[in-house]
């Protein structure tokens, strides 16, 4: 049993007051787009107010807007989830078929390098040495 079971949504903390602050925290242009979508270089409106870390019915932790991060639904229900219940993200691989790094998690590659691997690449994307 979770801490959510038998709990209506307005119950769970996500009444009137919430749907009033997520409006707010969503209106913010800092707060427009979904930063996992921008980590993957995807430009996408965030429409979900998430909690970085899951609050499991702390109030505290619910309304601390430094845990509050702006998500596309798609982010949100699909790779936030990813993340929760297996401790890790998914791993994107490029149309070369090696993976990607998230644009946060490096320096933006200078042109000709590849950010995965680090290394200069032809136009053709094949690795030269």
């Amino acid at each position: 049993m979770t801490w959510r079971d038998g709990k209506t949504t307005a119950e769970r903390g996500y009444g009137s007051r919430w749907q009033t602050a997520r409006k707010t925290f969503l209106s913010r242009p800092q707060n427009a787009l979904c930063v996992m979508c921008k980590d993957k270089g995807i430009i996408r409106a965030a429409t979900v107010v998430d909690h970085k870390v899951p609050h499991k019915g702390d109030s505290a932790l619910f309304w601390n807007t430094a845990n509050w991060q702006p998500l596309c639904k798609r982010c949100h229900d699909g790779d936030k989830q990813y993340v929760e219940r297996n401790g890790h993200a998914k791993q994107s691989i490029g149309p070369d078929g090696w993976p990607i790094k998230p644009a946060s998690a490096s320096p933006a590659a200078p042109k000709g390098e590849d950010r995965a691997r680090g290394g200069p690449f032809e136009s053709s994307g094949r690795f030269y040495s």
